[in-house]
């Protein structure tokens, strides 16, 4: 057998403008491309129903179907990665390994033992930047140092993306350069431990007229007003390359949206300890009372807060919460009951189906006041007021939470203005040691 090119596939399950598959494919002959259930991951996974694994295993099916047009297929493994990688490298001829970056601390320390491996066997590893338009330290301050605030570093993006020609690319026809095969196994969610969720997915498909009119519908809940396009960014079944540039061209809030997104991975990879710190060090002084029946109150979504109730009860059927409600719940968990924004964070990372360790940390510390340019921590939603500007007609509190209005529904869990004072005077008093 000729010397192998491996492609590994991670967060760009797509053959359309893959910036590594596509350099594999130019670049060398013999690709075969190749996924690895993670073990070290799937093996956190709590409910083995969990519909981001169906949604990955979908994707590999639509993979290997668009990779037998090449008359190739995709090698589908299961188990740790480096072992993986070892095993690999005792079955076929390795000359190099392609993929695309990650910015995760996880992926970082797996990326690195596997070059590693690797390089030991003589078999090189070549990255890529594939699911950002600006990575690491391509958007910094003059001074070279990383933005810690929003406003100036999406000032900074949208300059240098300006001046940048975003090209999305597409495989040519070369058929040769994938490794002709039949196609390969793939192994069934159950033979990885996993049964298939119920749960519905959301398309990679969106109007136009969606994102046109984001700025003006995506802080009602009850409107289909937002993309849902999260999971896919997640795992890149979408390019955000083609993503970018359509925003560009449609809605500056939406693009903004998307610049959020890259201004929290640049914050967790250089700042690794948020994964379980506070941003501002100061903040881990908070005394978070950590009521526990009140933590469950507000997972099954049965607070007395209806907004709160509503986008909880979401989350839990469907695996999506609203953006606008997301900052309501996670303001009144640490606000409004003082519990830990990690409590609250791990809940979500299990929950939620477009799930970003970035986003989701930066979200949550933003809400919580303890993260990089974060809501000041005396700035607390009031879920009713909340609920008043944008579900007035309760068509979204109606939809999750049919009994409101109703004997059935219980009282408020905490007064909103004594759970105010409270939390203000408990961080005042943290912050002013």
């Amino acid at each position: 057998m000729d010397k192998l090119t491996l492609f590994w596939f991670r967060r760009d399950l797509r053959l359309e403008d893959n910036l590594g598959l596509y350099y594999a494919h130019q670049q060398e002959k013999q690709v075969l491309p190749l996924f690895i259930f993670d073990a070290e991951i799937l093996d956190r996974l709590e409910d083995k129903t969990d519909a981001r694994v169906t949604f990955i295993h979908e994707q590999l099916s639509r993979l290997r179907e668009e990779l037998a047009a090449y008359h190739s297929s995709l090698l589908v493994r299961h188990g740790k990665p480096l072992e993986v990688f070892q095993s690999l490298t005792q079955e076929y001829p390795i000359q190099n390994v392609y993929t695309n970056r990650d910015y995760e601390p996880y992926a970082k320390k797996r990326d690195a033992e596997v070059a590693d491996y690797l390089q030991q066997q003589g078999i090189d590893f070549y990255d890529f930047k594939d699911q950002v338009i600006f990575e690491t330290d391509e958007i910094t301050t003059d001074k070279g140092d990383f933005y810690k605030v929003f406003t100036p570093y999406s000032k900074r993006w949208l300059q240098k993306f300006e001046k940048t020609q975003i090209t999305p690319v597409k495989l040519d026809g070369r058929k040769q350069a994938f490794f002709q095969t039949k196609p390969l196994p793939l192994p069934s969610l159950r033979a990885i431990g996993f049964e298939a969720s119920k749960i519905k997915l959301p398309s990679p498909e969106v109007d136009d007229t969606r994102i046109r009119n984001y700025d003006q519908t995506r802080n009602f809940p009850a409107k289909a007003g937002t993309s849902r396009l999260g999971i896919h960014l997640r795992f890149g079944t979408i390019s955000i390359r083609k993503l970018a540039l359509e925003a560009a061209s449609l809605n500056e809030t939406f693009l903004n949206e998307l610049i959020w997104r890259e201004f929290y991975m640049m914050i967790l990879y250089h700042n690794p300890q948020v994964v379980d710190k506070a941003f501002k060090p100061a903040y881990d002084r908070i005394p978070w009372r950590n009521d526990e029946k009140e933590f469950s109150y507000w997972c099954e979504g049965k607070t007395g807060y209806p907004l709160v109730d509503a986008g909880m009860r979401e989350l839990n059927t469907t695996g999506y919460m609203h953006n606008r409600v997301r900052m309501v719940t996670a303001s009144f968990l640490t606000k409004h009951l003082l519990v830990d924004w990690r409590w609250g964070e791990a809940y979500f990372a299990k929950k939620l189906l477009d799930y970003e360790l970035s986003s989701n940390n930066g979200g949550w510390q933003w809400a919580a006041g303890t993260g990089t340019d974060a809501q000041p921590y005396f700035r607390i939603f009031n879920p009713a007021s909340q609920l008043e500007k944008f579900d007035k007609d309760l068509r979204y509190v109606k939809t999750w939470v049919p009994e409101y209005g109703t004997d059935q529904y219980p009282e408020p869990i905490v007064d909103h203005k004594m759970a105010r004072e409270r939390a203000l005077a408990v961080f005042k008093e943290a912050l002013d040691q």
